[in-house]
């Protein structure tokens, strides 16, 4: 019989459910029971029917959904790239993807002021051609791609290196082009890992605050995100305001996943299925 690492069944679970608890059940069951300090009608009017919030509401998910959906296809290319072809500085790629991990969020948002600010080194020249980033969504979605892309590489190299070459051979043999090869037996086969990299990009960029607050411009109805409207009820000591905005954006962000893991069971379904 061989000796486990880690002590019986009931005492590792007994610590993984305390750890657990501690740091994420305990505060979200406490946000929610401060927000219910508030009547249903002041939660409906702070949280749900205020156009400010509303707006809110749909800048961080709509930017944050379109900065998942970027990353999930050029964070593909940029994964597929670096696994499946050897070329000089190739390291020094692979180490950049990985360098918004440990980029401070403020740096990064002041680095895209810098870049793409009207007088910036590249706004200046977008400006000339009637685009305009920072102060706008636009910019909002740039920064968000930046901090959601090491997310997608590193979800969707390990599927990459998986697949078996001799599938892609013999899709060769049986007479199938590039674009049939990759749609009928790369896609299905990475398609998980993609929907799990989108899922965490999308889940990081929701959250985002420091690297957004800098380009976004912060305009109330324009380029307010939600967890920027948090920080500002907070500091107006509207505290079941603030927790009203948490829950809402709790709730929402869990049923996007929810629905993004149903979708990504049944592609591992089917494909088991093919």
């Amino acid at each position: 019989m061989s000796r486990r690492v880690l002590p019986g069944f009931g005492l590792s679970l007994g610590v993984t459910l305390t750890y657990t608890s501690l740091l994420v059940l305990i505060p979200l069951g406490g946000l929610f029971l401060f927000s219910g300090r508030q009547s249903w009608s002041d939660f409906v009017a702070k949280a749900i029917l205020d156009p400010r919030v509303l707006a809110s509401y749909r800048l961080s998910f709509g930017t944050s959904a379109m900065a998942a959906a970027i990353n999930g296809v050029f964070g593909f290319i940029v994964a597929w790239v670096l696994v499946r072809y050897r070329f000089p500085g190739r390291r020094l790629v692979d180490a950049v993807v990985d360098l918004p991990f440990a980029l401070p969020t403020a740096v990064s948002g002041i680095a895209l002021v810098t870049l793409y600010d009207r007088h910036g080194w590249m706004g200046r020249h977008l400006a000339s051609l009637g685009i305009q980033v920072a102060n706008t969504p636009l910019g909002i979605t740039l920064a968000l791609v930046l901090i959601g892309l090491p997310f997608v590489v590193r979800t969707v190299q390990p599927a990459i290196k998986d697949l078996e070459a001799e599938l892609e051979e013999a899709a060769a043999s049986l007479g199938a082009n590039r674009l049939q090869a990759f749609r009928r037996v790369i896609f299905p086969a990475i398609l998980p890992a993609l929907l799990s990299g989108f899922t965490l990009a999308f889940a990081r960029a929701v959250g985002e605050f420091g690297s957004v607050i800098f380009i976004a411009g912060n305009l109330p109805m324009r380029t307010e995100i939600a967890p920027l409207l948090i920080v500002i009820r907070l500091e107006q000591y509207d505290y079941t305001g603030a927790a009203a905005i948490g829950v809402v954006m709790l709730v929402a962000s869990f049923l996007t996943l929810f629905v993004i893991n149903l979708l990504q069971a049944w592609s591992r379904r089917r494909g088991k299925e093919t």
